[in-house]
């Protein structure tokens, strides 16, 4: 298998893939107002492989794990669902499911990240379930983006999220005044 171009340096050593996890997040617009965002996640060998739980043959996925989340306007869960089609311990991984239901009523935003921390950390979730849940809640801001009108009064969500919408920084100067701050001395 050849690796796709990379903006990346060429690798330093000859290397062949022994793993890849894909992630793919997909945001939609329901009939009802509400959004939704589908997660799936897989990891895959291209050589056999034996663990405690079984094995896999080569290609064959070791984990694949399904989650949607539907959200409102306001980036509140409103509904959780889980689905496991492959994984190491295939009586098992799946059954944690009903542990995230405990997401229903969350706001995805400041804090999100700490409070799934406190609700599923540990043997309380899956680890697999729980690294595709934190990929999927920035897909629901981009799938809110654009999508849900932003009260004027209210700073938008994006800003101080990362360090190109610093609030004392060019952009937000240029894009955002009105949430402009001086930079601390």
């Amino acid at each position: 298998m050849i690796d796709a171009p990379m903006p990346l340096p060429a690798p330093s050593a000859a290397r062949s893939r022994v793993h890849t996890r894909s992630i793919e997040l997909n945001g939609f617009r329901r009939e009802d107002g509400l959004f939704e965002v589908e997660g799936h996640l897989t990891d895959v060998r291209p050589e056999a492989i034996s663990y405690p739980g079984g094995g896999r043959a080569a290609g064959d996925p070791i984990h694949s794990m399904w989650l949607r989340l539907r959200v409102d306007g306001t980036a509140a869960i409103v509904a959780v669902e889980l689905a496991t089609d492959a994984a190491p311990f295939e009586t098992v991984c799946g059954s944690i499911a009903p542990a995230y239901q405990g997401l229903v009523g969350l706001r995805i935003g400041p804090g999100f990240r700490g409070r799934v921390q406190r609700l599923l950390a540990g043997v309380r979730g899956c680890t697999h379930q729980t690294e595709l849940l934190m990929a999927m809640a920035t897909a629901v801001l981009q799938t809110l983006a654009g999508n849900v009108e932003q009260p004027a009064d209210q700073k938008p969500f994006s800003l101080d999220g990362c360090h190109a919408l610093a609030t004392d920084g060019p952009q937000v100067a240029a894009f955002y005044p009105r949430w402009v701050r001086k930079a601390e001395a």
